[in-house]
């Protein structure tokens, strides 16, 4: 059958049958419906950011108001008050610096899929952070034998103030943490599947990295 034959015939046909006859022709098929791509960032990772992002206002305004008051302070500390444990703190401060590097390379284990390096290196992190919290908890006890209560004045009322909420921080760090550590021994986390552990080390290397500007601050400063 020559082509005009074929031209004429279809032009007889129908208008649905001229469209059946249509789709049953030659030519390229339709492409394939594509999926929608994922959001670059997870709703779980978002969230933490704006949390962290309000946390960081939270104390930088913490950290303000103390500035007024030891700038505006001819004489810091005042006569009288005892003096804060620099060294001790100071050696704290490593211990506590030290606990990042753990949770840094329990994330990097758990992503190279190492359950056991993740549950030790996890178990390193929370020991470091609680050894922290226990230093900390035994030098405020001294001070306060010492006579540095909040009922001190301004030094005692900024002092425990912004160092208090750093500690709270670092305890509700912990318990995550150990929450963490929980579901690795149990073998919850894979190589793909570990967001906890990143929202976890995100929370702890925030609480980590605003504790040596703290300490400059009020212990140094």
């Amino acid at each position: 059958m020559t082509q005009e034959a074929t031209a004429r015939k279809v032009a007889e046909q129908p208008a649905g049958r001229v469209e059946k006859i249509s789709s049953l022709g030659g030519g390229d098929s339709p492409p394939p419906p594509t999926s929608a791509p994922g959001p670059i960032v997870s709703n779980a990772r978002l969230g933490l950011m704006m949390f962290l992002a309000a946390e960081a206002m939270f104390f930088s305004g913490l950290i303000g108001a103390f500035l007024v008051f030891r700038l505006g302070s001819q004489v810091w500390p005042p006569p009288l008050q005892p003096r804060l444990p620099v060294f001790v703190t100071g050696i704290n401060t490593f211990l506590l610096v030290l606990s990042g590097l753990t949770m840094h390379l329990a994330l990097r284990a758990i992503r190279a899929g190492n359950s056991l390096r993740l549950v030790r290196d996890l178990s390193t992190t929370a020991f470091l952070g609680a050894l922290f919290l226990a230093i900390q908890g035994y030098e405020w006890v001294r001070l306060v034998r010492f006579g540095l209560t909040l009922s001190s004045g301004v030094y005692g009322a900024t002092f425990y103030t912004l160092i208090g909420c750093h500690a709270l921080h670092v305890l509700g760090a912990l318990i995550w943490l150990v929450a963490i550590l929980l579901q690795a021994r149990r073998g919850y986390f894979t190589a793909q599947r570990h967001t906890g552990v990143e929202l976890s080390a995100m929370y702890w290397t925030f609480v980590v990295a605003l504790w040596p500007v703290l300490y400059g601050l009020v212990y140094l400063y």
